[in-house]
């Protein structure tokens, strides 16, 4: 799925130049944003695919920007998401001492 997405954005002129990484975040950050302005005025559906609350369609954005990321730096960010949860598996109930 990360190689159609990154293809897509090379081929909608994206990577023409190779792009900063720190921007990049704070594009992930923008959509997070966006998902929490969509929570802040009732989660309606999504201008451009209405089936859709706006929070999943910002989720889906920031996905598709980390996916789009990772590619481009051929990082495999499916396999460290398969290794993460199979990790967190192992921790302890409510780890790190924080509180809820």
């Amino acid at each position: 799925m990360a190689m159609e997405v990154h293809k897509n954005n090379v081929e909608k002129g994206w990577w023409e130049k190779d792009r900063n990484d720190l921007e990049l975040i704070a594009l992930m950050h923008t959509e997070l944003s966006e998902a929490t302005e969509a929570l802040r005025h009732g989660n309606p559906p999504d201008d451009h695919i209405p089936q859709f609350k706006g929070t999943e369609a910002e989720y889906a954005d920031c996905i598709i920007r980390i996916m789009d990321h990772a590619r481009a730096r051929g990082w495999d960010i499916g396999g460290a998401i398969v290794a993460k949860i199979a990790y967190n598996k192992t921790r302890p109930y409510r780890h790190g001492g924080k509180s809820a």
